[in-house]
């Protein structure tokens, strides 16, 4: 949702690096054109003039002219109003201190109220809570059914004593207000702790409305009025949520849709407008796209900085944390990475949702948003039919996968047979990376790492000029069969390390060494050659 709006700020910040000293008509400059960004994103026009003037005064003063980068000091000025707009603290639900906790649901038709109360439903019950949704919304059509529906998938139990209306033509018959009273005490009656109230909505706002939404607040004292907002609807945002501050009132806000394109500028309005929180965003149509709204994260995924302790958040709540043992003590054994291992990683990482979602959250995501536009996460099914194709001795010892092998592979997962080269010849990089990374040498080709294998400034590139890269390309060309092409490449490859060891060991015998410290171990030896020297 905030992709041009992170465009633009990137574009403008990148204008400040370099320089040692910012002018007054440098930060004119930058603070114009954050204007105009904020504008182009619908943010409210009083919510924009704060926030540059802010911005404005801060850069101006002595925390940028004493900066040793004053550029970076700009762009935590404006993280630091970001946070502030968009709430400063991170609000959570206020439970109640007898319970049930009572959450009602208020906001326009279409906003998204009754697919919210799943997911948070959903999310209250993974907290430890017994979350009881209940169906107050009998006016639009199937939307007791609907909230049936979400309440199966969460498994949370749904209280709907009326069906509400099945079409637009049907005159609603149930009382929204009575429905929202028994629920209430229904969960009193079941000891349930948490009470969600999803009430109807109209496509626009009107007394009728307003009027429902206020009896049943007073009928049930709610500790929670939670505002579900379409965060796409631009500056027509502003007006509603005034609207219902006063003639409803609410405590928080929840954005819906934040998985659209829209330009988002709701997001920055909401809380400076009505002073109301922003608590949760919905960004997409599982139940599992629902996550607490954090303002300094937010202002982070902004300005392109990232956000990855919402990362690591998503991946302790839905990774296995013994499988997540298992491979750490594989990786610190220095064991074979196998497709295996490679098939139970990737299967974790799909419980955390969609792939490109997560990219987006790494720092600097901006600079490889065509690449990231143009990642399909159907690809990640691919693999895993490949890999599921396989019988189990194939993914343990990948080296065994011939030319029939990978016919019958690719004709058993649906796939051309290169899919399945490439998928193998990626693996096998993979897993000599770990191997290297495993034994302390860090990643191959980096900066100081000579003396390992492929280490030093380009070593990896060297040996793929030199060497296996070459010649395991030449024996591929050279030879049809696959598993001939990969035993000769095997072999040119011991060559090639059995060279490099005779080299290793006429220095470490040369002038000035000591046969005494001579250690084996200190050589890049082929498997197995070190037995000769003992």
């Amino acid at each position: 949702m905030f992709n041009t709006l992170t465009e633009r700020l990137s574009a403008t910040f990148k204008n400040l690096r370099g320089k040692g000293r910012l002018t007054e008509a440098d930060i004119d400059a930058t603070a114009r054109e954050i204007r105009r960004a904020l504008l182009d994103a619908d943010v409210a026009v009083p919510a924009v003039r704060q926030f540059i003037k802010q911005v404005k005064e801060r850069a101006l003063g002595q925390e940028v002219s004493e900066a040793l980068n004053p550029g970076q000091q700009v762009v935590k000025i404006v993280q630091g109003e970001l946070e502030d707009i968009l709430g400063g603290e991170t609000r959570k639900i206020s439970f109640a201190k007898n319970p049930p906790t009572v959450i009602m649901l208020v906001g326009l038709q279409g906003a998204g109220k009754t697919t919210l109360a799943g997911k948070l439903s959903q999310h209250l019950k993974q907290e430890g809570h017994t979350p009881l949704l209940v169906a107050a919304d009998l006016q639009r059509p199937n939307a007791v059914k609907q909230l049936e529906v979400n309440g199966e998938r969460a498994g949370v139990p749904v209280y709907a004593p009326h069906p509400g209306v099945s079409s637009e033509h049907e005159d609603p018959t149930g009382d929204p207000v009575q429905v929202a009273t028994t629920g209430l005490q229904e969960a009193k009656n079941r000891q349930h702790d948490v009470v969600i109230i999803d009430t109807a909505g109209r496509l626009g706002v009107d007394q009728e409305l307003m009027q429902q939404a206020a009896d049943i607040r007073a009928a049930t004292n709610p500790d929670e009025v939670l505002f579900v907002i379409d965060a796409m609807i631009g500056q027509d945002a502003v007006a509603t949520a005034q609207a219902f501050n006063e003639g409803v009132g609410f405590t928080g806000v929840v954005l819906s849709k934040m998985d659209g394109d829209a330009r988002g500028g709701a997001a920055l309005s909401v809380k400076y407008i009505t002073g109301k929180p922003i608590m949760f965003a919905s960004t997409g149509e599982d139940l599992r796209d629902f996550e607490v709204f954090h303002p300094d994260r937010m202002a982070s995924r902004i300005l392109d900085m990232g956000d990855v302790m919402s990362l690591i958040e998503q991946a302790e709540r839905t990774m296995d944390k013994s499988q997540a043992e298992r491979m750490a003590q594989k990786f610190a054994d220095q064991e074979d990475f196998t497709l295996e291992d490679f098939l139970t990683q990737m299967q974790q990482l799909k419980q955390m949702g969609s792939m490109k979602k997560m990219l987006m959250m790494m720092p600097g995501a901006q600079d490889m948003k065509k690449q990231l536009d143009q990642f399909d996460d159907s690809q990640v099914n691919r693999i895993e039919a490949i890999i599921q194709s396989m019988t189990p001795y194939e993914r343990n010892v990948p080296k065994s996968i011939n030319g029939s092998r990978r016919a019958r592979i690719a004709a058993g997962s649906g796939v051309h047979v290169s899919e399945i080269n490439t998928l193998l010849e990626r693996f096998r990089e993979a897993q000599k990376m770990m191997k290297k990374m495993a034994a302390g040498g860090g990643m191959p080709g980096m900066p100081g790492m000579a003396g390992m294998p492929g280490g030093g400034a380009g070593g990896g590139r060297r040996n793929q000029r030199k060497g296996k890269g070459k010649g395991k390309n030449r024996k591929q060309q050279r030879f049809g069969n696959p598993a001939r092409a990969e035993a000769e490449a095997r072999k040119e490859q011991e060559r090639q390390e059995a060279k490099k060891s005779s080299q290793d060991i006429g220095s470490a015998f040369g002038a000035g060494a000591d046969p005494k410290n001579f250690d084996p171990a200190q050589l890049n030896l082929p498997k197995g050659f070190d037995k000769y020297l003992k």
